[in-house]
C-alpha cells in the first residue's frame, strides 16, 4: 500500500527519493509524486505527480533536471478521492508546506469544516490535504514558526492511523516524520538521513535504520536525527541492521513476478524448514518454552490469505494436539464483543507484519488481557515481529506480487510446527510420530515441484476459464479453506467472480448457479471425505456443469466428459494441503495472463494493507 520515502543531505536527493518508492512499487499504488524545497534566497516548493508508474515520475524529473537536497516523494492507493493529480500526494498548503500521508484521519471533515472556515481553500478530496493546511496553521501561529512543534500540535487533532513526513519552505534541509498506527522509520547515514515507511526503501543509501514507536515524531537533518516520544520526551530508539534481500526483486527467466515466486515455493518451503531436526518451543523464541506448555486454547487472527492459511491450522491444532483453536477475521474481530482467556495463545499471521487490521486486533487481545502472543511473519524487522513475545520467521523472501504465493504455503508450513509443537507439550506426539511427521515436511519441496511440473495442463485448464466470468471452487475439510484460497487468487487477479464452499453445501444453495457455463473446481485428495466429495461431484454433472478436479495421484477419480482431471503426487495425509494449493496458483496465473490483467498490480489492490 502507500509508500514514503523522505530525504535530507548534502547530495541531490531527486534519484534516492524516486529510487526510493520503484522499491515500494510492489505494495500496490494508483499515483506517484515528490516535493523538493528549492531556489536560493527566495526557496519554492516544486510538485510533480503521475497517475501512471514511478517510471513517469522519473521521466518528468529528468526533463526538468530536477535537483534537490530536501524532498518527500509517495506512492499513494486511493482512500479519499479518486487517482487524480489532483489528488496524489504531496499536498501543499500556502506554497509553503508539502506532506505525505499514509493511513486515514478519521476526523478529517471536522478539521477541514474548521479549516475552512479560517479561511483555507480545499482543492482535493483528500483527508490528506486537511493535514497540510492543519501543518500549515499551526506553523503560523504567533507562539511557533517551528515545523516540529507546528507537526505536534496538528497530530494532536488528529483522530485514525497516519503515517507522514512533513517539509517547509523557509526549513530547508529539515524533515519531520510521525506515526501512528501506520509504519515509519529513520534511515540513517553519514551527512544524509532519510524517513521511509519501509527499510526496503533504503537499502541502496542505508541498512541502518532506527523504527518510530507509536506516537513517535521524528526531526530529521542531513548531520543527526531526533526522536520525540508522544509526550514530547526525546528518545533513543534502537538501530538496526536490515539484511538485503539479494535478487530477490530481480525478474530472472519468468514473465512476472507471481509466477517467479510460485516457482520459488520449494525453496522457500525448504528454506522455512531449515535446520529444524526436532520438534521443541524454541522454536518459536526464547520465551516459549515457558510459555506454550501452559495455553489452553489458541486465537488466530489473520485476514485474507493468510485467513485461510490460519482455517487450515485450525484442524491441524485440533487434531494433532486436542487444543481448542478459534481463527478470526482480524478486521472483524475487535468491532465485537469477545469473551477473553488471559491463558490462550494469541496467534497474528501476516506476510508483511504491516497488516493495519492484524496489528489493531493485537493491540486490542491485548487490551482485553490477553498475555501470549506468537507473530508468524514473513519480516523480521515489521512492527508485528517486534510487538509480541514470540516470533516464527517464515522464510518466504521477498514478495512482490499482490496475490501472495509463497508467502501462503511457508505460513502452512509453520503453522504445521505449531500444531505438532503443542501436540508434542499435550503428550500427543510420539517419538516415532514426530520423525514421520518431520520426514513429511521434508518431502513437501519436492512434491511442490510435482505440482509446478504440471504447468502444462493448468494453462489447458485457463483457455477454459479466460472466457468466463464467474467460477466455483469446492473442498471439504482441511481442502475447504484452499477452496477458498483458490477462489480468492482468480479473482484478485483476473477479475472472474470466483466463490468457494463446502462442497457438502452444495444442495444448500450455490447448486442453483451450475450451469454449462459455471466451471466448477473441486480439490479431492484421496481421504475419508472422498466418497462424499464424489457424490456432491456428480451432482455438479447432473446439472450440466463443466468439472475440473486437482486430485491426488492414488484417488480412484476418471477423465470423463466434463470431467477434467490432473493428478498430484500420492496423498501427503495431513500436508496434502500445501500441495493443492499450488495448481489453483497456476491456474489463476495463467488465466489472468490470457485475460491480459496486470497479474502483478491487479487493480485496486495493495501489497501490504496499512489502512483499516
Amino acid at each position: 500500500m502507500c509508500g514514503i520515502v523522505g530525504a535530507t543531505s548534502d547530495r541531490n536527493v531527486v534519484p534516492i527519493l524516486i529510487e526510493g518508492i520503484r522499491r515500494l512499487e510492489y505494495r500496490g499504488y494508483d499515483s506517484t509524486g515528490l516535493a523538493v524545497v528549492n531556489g536560493g534566497a527566495s526557496p519554492i516548493l516544486e510538485r510533480l505527480v503521475s497517475t501512471a508508474r514511478v517510471a513517469d515520475l522519473a521521466a518528468q524529473a529528468d526533463a526538468l533536471h530536477l535537483k534537490a537536497t530536501t524532498g518527500i516523494s509517495h506512492t499513494r492507493w486511493a482512500t479519499h478521492g479518486a487517482p487524480t493529480s489532483d489528488n496524489a500526494h504531496p499536498h501543499l498548503s500556502g506554497g509553503e508546506i508539502a506532506v505525505v500521508h499514509n493511513g486515514i484521519i478519521e476526523n478529517f471533515e471536522a478539521l477541514r469544516d474548521k479549516l475552512a472556515a479560517q479561511g483555507y481553500t480545499f482543492r482535493t478530496q483528500t483527508d490528506t490535504e486537511v493535514i497540510a493546511h492543519l501543518v500549515h496553521a499551526h506553523w503560523h501561529a504567533d507562539d511557533c514558526h517551528d515545523l516540529l512543534v507546528a507537526v505536534r500540535r496538528a497530530i494532536a487533532e488528529f483522530k485514525g492511523a497516519y503515517a507522514i513526513a512533513v517539509i517547509s519552505t523557509r526549513e530547508r534541509g529539515r524533515v519531520i516524520g510521525a506515526r501512528q498506527g501506520s509504519p515509519l522509520l529513520v534511515g540513517i547515514g553519514d551527512h544524509d538521513h532519510f524517513l521511509a515507511s519501509d527499510a526496503s526503501a533504503l537499502l541502496p543509501v542505508t541498512r541502518h535504520v532506527a523504527y518510530l514507536e507509536e506516537g513517535d515524531v521524528a526531526d530529521v537533518r542531513s548531520e543527526w536525527f531526533a526522536i520525540f516520544d508522544a509526550h514530547g520526551e526525546r528518545v533513543s530508539r534502537t538501530v538496526v541492521e536490515v539484511q538485503s534481500g539479494g535478487d530477490a526483486v530481480e525478474l530472472g527467466p519468468y514473465r512476472h513476478f507471481m509466477q517467479k515466486e510460485i516457482f520459488e515455493q520449494p525453496r522457500a518451503v525448504a528454506d522455512t524448514l531449515d535446520g529444524i531436526a526436532a520438534i521443541t518451543p524454541a522454536l518459536f523464541g526464547a520465551r516459549a518454552p515457558d510459555i506454550l506448555p501452559h495455553v489452553d486454547s489458541v486465537l488466530i487472527l489473520a485476514c485474507g490469505t493468510s485467513y485461510y492459511s490460519s482455517l487450515v491450522a485450525k484442524q491441524w491444532i485440533e487434531t494433532l494436539a486436542r487444543v481448542p483453536c478459534t481463527v478470526e477475521i482480524a478486521s472483524e474481530y475487535r468491532y465485537r464483543e469477545s469473551v477473553p482467556n488471559a491463558n490462550a495463545l494469541v496467534v497474528v499471521v501476516s506476510q508483511s507484519g504491516e497488516t493495519a487490521d492484524t496489528l489493531a486486533a493485537l493491540d486490542h487481545a491485548k487490551s482485553l488481557g490477553h498475555r501470549h502472543t506468537l507473530a508468524i511473519c514473513n519480516v523480521a524487522t515489521s512492527a508485528m515481529v517486534r510487538q509480541t513475545e514470540m516470533v516464527f520467521l517464515t522464510r518466504a523472501g521477498t514478495e512482490i506480487g499482490v496475490a501472495s504465493t509463497k508467502a501462503f504455503t511457508t505460513q502452512l508450513a509453520a503453522q504445521f510446527l505449531l500444531a505438532l509443537t503443542l501436540a508434542k507439550l499435550r503428550g500427543r506426539l510420539s517419538e516415532e510420530e514426530e520423525g514421520r511427521s518431520l520426514d513429511a515436511l521434508r518431502h513437501i519441496p519436492a512434491a511442490i515441484r510435482g505440482a509446478l511440473a504440471l504447468e502444462p495442463h493448468l494453462i489447458g485448464w485457463a483457455q477454459h476459464f479466460a472466457a468466463r466470468d464467474h467460477a466455483l471452487f469446492l473442498g471439504r475439510g482441511l481442502h475447504y479453506p484452499i477452496a477458498l484460497e483458490g477462489a480468492l487468487k482468480l479473482k484478485e487477479i483476473s477479475y472472474i467472480h470466483a466463490e468457494a464452499y463446502p462442497a457438502g453445501e452444495l444442495k444448500h444453495g450455490p447448486l442453483a448457479l451450475v450451469d454449462a457455463k459455471m466451471p466448477v473446481v473441486a480439490i479431492a485428495p484421496n481421504d475419508t471425505l472422498l466418497e462424499k466429495l464424489k457424490s456432491n461431484l456428480q451432482e455438479v454433472r447432473a446439472r450440466g456443469g463443466e468439472l475440473f478436479v486437482v486430485a491426488d495421484l492414488d484417488s480412484h477419480l476418471s477423465v470423463g466428459d466434463g470431467i477434467h482431471l490432473i493428478r498430484v503426487a500420492e496423498h501427503r495425509g495431513l500436508l496434502s494441503p500445501i500441495v493443492h494449493v499450488v495448481p489453483l496458483q497456476l491456474l489463476a496465473y495463467h488465466t489472468a495472463v490470457m485475460r491480459g490483467t496486470d497479474v502483478d498490480k491487479p487493480r485496486n489492490l495493495a501489497k501490504s494493507v496499512t489502512v483499516e
